[in-house]
């Protein structure tokens, strides 16, 4: 079973990636405008609409991660992402990915892997008594109503740009784990179990909040200040998500000294590469 959710995580993390990669150039055709307009105005773009073809294969695939495996096991894979987009940008431009690049990718894939091997997730739970929900939702809800708060415009394109990333960090983290929970009622319960509970429809709202907060990121300012709060941020409280949730467990003690080191890869490898996607997606115009 867990070989089957990292399998499907990794397909996710790839379609996201594409679907990503689509966004961003549609995005960065458009130096005006925000919230829903923004959609709009995106919608009207073939690349656009690509791109959430990719994010709704992503989705899918992180559907069947998640009732494979835990919570704090699979969103951690989304991390790989980034490599997965840079890859795949490298053909489509008729480049080279550069030593440095390969370097940053190396320490990005070699850190997460650290990570999760000394953390070591496990949990089978996809249900939580609503007294766990109820103060995680608000919690990551008021959060993320903070941060739309203090993005606004005209605060200066850096600070917009790793805010709004946050938030959709925040709200991708939460999707996830109403989306495991709602997953887990369909696999147990059947199809007409999955339509009544609360969770499918919050899965679903709180996914479209993050697109719309992920094209406002992107719109704000550059990738560098995005991506590492994106990346970082879901994987970082999706595990929390899931210890709290649904009980997962990883390890502590000693092991939180390999968990650590592994976790400064992954932000050295995220910082680095931020470097080299927005130089890549620059000469594609």
């Amino acid at each position: 079973m867990t070989g089957l959710a990292v399998l499907f995580a990794l397909l996710g993390a790839a379609s996201n990636a594409a679907g990503t990669a689509f966004q961003r150039k549609a995005a960065r055709r458009l130096t005006e405008g925000g919230g829903l307009r923004l959609i709009v105005r995106l919608a009207r773009q073939p690349a656009w609409l690509i791109g959430i073809g990719g994010v709704i294969g992503a989705a899918l695939f992180q559907a069947l991660a998640l009732a494979n495996g835990p919570l704090s096991l699979v969103q951690p894979l989304f991390i790989l992402e980034l490599p997965f987009a840079l890859m795949l940008a490298v053909p489509l431009l008729h480049r080279r990915l550069s030593r440095a690049a390969w370097q940053a990718v190396a320490g990005v894939v070699a850190g997460l892997g650290l990570v999760l091997l000394s953390a070591a997730p496990s949990g089978a739970r996809s249900e939580a008594p609503m007294e766990r929900w109820i103060p995680a939702v608000v919690v990551c809800l008021g959060a993320v109503a903070v941060a739309v708060a203090v993005a606004r415009p005209g605060r200066p394109p850096l600070f917009r740009a790793a805010v709004l990333g946050a938030a959709s960090a925040i709200s991708n983290a939460l999707t996830a784990a109403l989306l495991k929970s709602a997953v887990g009622t369909l696999k147990s319960e059947g199809f007409a179990a999955f339509l009544g509970v609360w969770q499918t429809y919050g899965f679903a709202l709180t996914g479209i909040a993050a697109v719309l907060l992920l094209e406002n990121a992107l719109q704000a300012g550059p990738l560098a200040a995005s991506q590492p709060a994106l990346t970082i941020g879901d994987a970082t409280l999706s595990l929390v998500l899931g210890v709290t949730l649904f009980g997962e467990t990883v390890r502590t003690g000693w092991w939180l000294l390999p968990e650590l080191i592994g976790a400064a890869l992954v932000l050295w490898g995220v910082l680095r590469l931020t470097r080299v996607v927005p130089h890549l997606a620059d000469m594609a115009h």
